[in-house]
């Protein structure tokens, strides 16, 4: 599914984001990358999405080399990630059924598979009754589930979320983390960045790895 091996990230201005990260993330994971702010998490993500490449050592996510000159290949990988970003991405003026199947736009998916893809997904996020509501009017919270539908709704391989539980209290903070990881089964590995290590529900099944000035510092599995 996920495998770095001495992977180093540094950004063009020379600052280095990533140093010797070794990992390895199987089908069917769930995986809390957890550290301070600032510690590296998003770059990771970043690396797994494809949207930037390692300075040194290798990377492989869904089988696929994330490496220059693979760019037409690692672009059909994101057909398989499913992502959840911490600026949600949502188009407004669009309603929230609207966004879910924009999601899907490019997977070659018919048009009438498409509406019941993201209709279902709405159903699995509890929004099946905002299904035709505009975002904007929306609540945050809201808009958020609309966020993880319109990721779900492609029946990714891979769910990556990038700090789900920023600005929510408690209670909205542990739904929406008990919600991405229900989504994980057998084929499915869900990897979330989050500083707020609280939150973590610790069972057998899950896996936290602790990041912090850009090295892993801790890895553990769940509660055994």
């Amino acid at each position: 599914m996920i495998e770095a091996k001495e992977v180093c990230f540094k950004y063009p201005d020379g600052t280095k984001a990533l140093k010797n990260i070794n990992l390895k993330i199987e089908a069917g994971d769930i995986v809390y990358l957890t550290g301070p702010s600032g510690s590296g998490k998003t770059s990771l993500l970043k690396l797994f999405m494809g949207v930037e490449y390692p300075t040194a050592g290798t990377l492989e996510v869904l089988g696929q080399a994330i490496a220059k000159g693979q760019a037409t290949n690692i672009r059909n990988m994101r057909m398989r990630i499913g992502p959840v970003f911490q600026e949600f991405r949502l188009i407004k003026g669009r309603t929230a059924l609207e966004n879910v199947m924009l999601g899907m736009r490019f997977l070659g998916i018919p048009p009438h598979q498409l509406k019941a893809n993201a209709s279902n997904a709405l159903i699995k996020v509890g929004l099946e009754h905002k299904a035709l509501s505009p975002v904007e009017n929306l609540s945050w919270g809201q808009c958020q589930r609309v966020a993880i539908a319109r990721a779900v709704a492609r029946k990714p391989a891979l769910i990556l979320a990038d700090e789900p539980t920023g600005n929510l209290d408690k209670d909205n903070a542990l739904n929406i983390l008990q919600l991405l990881t229900s989504f994980k089964d057998k084929d499915t590995a869900v990897v979330i960045t989050t500083h707020a290590t609280h939150l973590i529900h610790e069972t057998k099944d899950i896996q936290i790895i602790e990041i912090n000035d850009g090295s892993i510092c801790h890895e553990r599995l769940g509660l055994t």
